[in-house]
């Protein structure tokens, strides 16, 4: 008779190991959102909705250029059969990203006095010069995660979650209690960056030196023109659709309102980075199987399915809760977090249903669709939000919301309906 244990194994090796890879990185992921609710209700006892603002345009501003900042060549990284090739990408990868830090600098040091003229600038301060080291972080750990998906090292990419989590939110402490500065946001936030760079880049590394030969760069382009062609843009107009908002908020209600997403954003990234980010990096890497052996359609359902239900009860556990905890647990300061968290979960639920299932696009070679989704998606969350703040809409933070949830729902079903129609079945 088989042990209790022997009947885990079993089941979590089941489906090509999905089960299994899914748990070690959401208990890597659980770790680190642990830490962070533990921390979060003094955190927002040491800073203020004011610093959370702050800390939201960083990152948006962090955000839009780190997407964009290896060119995309790095989330091919897990998809071609030789290694040589996946090395060559790799090559890519950080060569783009250390060209456009460059970049970056050059540029911000040039209209750095034209700049200052904004007052989301002046917010920043000197903290803007970080920005560019901001990026070039958050493009490495992206091209190491990537190479260490392709090797299907889970179990290391889930402990660097766990030693960014430790980063950062230490850091976030010990400056809040020492100096009692919104820096310490900054520097956290840089700290959970840059957390588990060693580790991946040692195994990443090790890896790269047993692999005598590389593709050729020039081929290795030419062959996956279209991540940078189609992609790049794709992926800037997603991630500029969720952080432009945040930006344009910040600029025309010159509040507190930033503040509150920002938070609320946090609490609700909580089950997308246990659930959904776990479940994208792994889909991922079975995903280009499915699609040799013309499989990807059913896989694909069998996934929305599976995260359907783990997800919906929890969800619907924290509409009902979430008018009454927050303000208690968050304190003072943040009283009203709960019902911006209430009406973000639309949003949320269908943002985590449909993140795994993303890269499907990229996978059957429709960057092209992807790339029209994204500019759509762009126009109707970025565009309109913009016309509504030019002409002083008290409604620009419900559009937001709202704008969020109907386009995950339309992704999603582009995303199905585009498999389908390959007849991948």
């Amino acid at each position: 008779m088989k042990s209790l244990f022997e009947k885990v194994t079993a089941k979590l090796n089941a489906q090509g190991g999905f089960l299994k890879a899914v748990s070690v990185l959401v208990g890597g992921t659980a770790f680190a959102q642990v830490v962070g609710l533990v921390c979060l209700p003094i955190l927002t006892r040491l800073y203020s909705p004011e610093d959370y603002s702050v800390l939201g345009i960083y990152v948006a501003i962090v955000s839009i250029l780190a997407v964009i900042s290896c060119l995309r060549f790095e989330i091919a990284i897990p998809i071609p059969e030789k290694d040589e090739e996946a090395k060559a990408l790799f090559f890519l990868s950080l060569l783009s990203n250390i060209f456009l830090i460059l970049i970056l600098y050059i540029v911000l040091y040039l209209t750095y006095p034209f700049l200052q003229g904004f007052e989301i600038i002046q917010k920043l301060a000197i903290w803007i010069w970080l920005v560019p080291l901001g990026v070039f972080l958050s493009g490495l750990y992206s091209a190491l995660q990537y190479w260490s998906t392709r090797r299907k090292r889970f179990k290391e990419i889930a402990l660097t979650r766990m030693t960014q989590a430790v980063w950062g939110n230490g850091s976030n402490l010990a400056i809040g209690f020492a100096t009692g500065s919104f820096a310490g946001l900054i520097v956290g936030q840089l700290m959970s960056f840059s957390g588990g760079l060693l580790r991946l880049g040692n195994s990443t590394y090790y890896d790269l030196k047993h692999i005598h030969k590389t593709s050729s760069l020039k081929e290795t382009i030419y062959k996956y023109k279209d991540y940078p062609k189609y992609s790049t843009f794709e992926a800037l107009a997603n991630i500029s659709a969720v952080q432009l908002p945040l930006l344009i908020i910040a600029s025309y209600l010159m509040g507190p309102e930033v503040g509150y997403l920002m938070l609320a954003m946090k609490v609700l990234g909580i089950p997308m980075g246990l659930i959904g980010r776990a479940m994208a990096q792994v889909y991922l890497s079975q995903a280009p199987g499915y699609f040799n052996k013309k499989q990807l359609y059913g896989y694909t359902i069998s996934i929305l399915k599976k995260i359907f239900k783990i997800i919906v009860i929890p969800f619907i556990l924290l509409a009902l809760l979430s008018p009454y905890i927050f303000d208690f647990v968050f304190g003072e300061k943040w009283v009203g977090l709960g019902g911006y968290i209430l009406v973000m979960i639309p949003w949320y639920f269908m943002q985590i249903l449909s993140s795994p299932v993303s890269m499907a696009l990229h996978i059957i070679g429709s960057q092209k669709t992807a790339l029209i989704l994204q500019m759509l998606g762009f126009i109707f969350r970025v565009v309109v939000l913009l016309c509504l703040a030019i002409f002083g809409s008290d409604l620009i933070v419900d559009y937001y919301i709202f704008s969020g949830f109907l386009f995950y729902l339309i992704y999603m079903g582009v995303v199905v309906a585009s498999i389908k129609r390959k007849n991948i079945i």
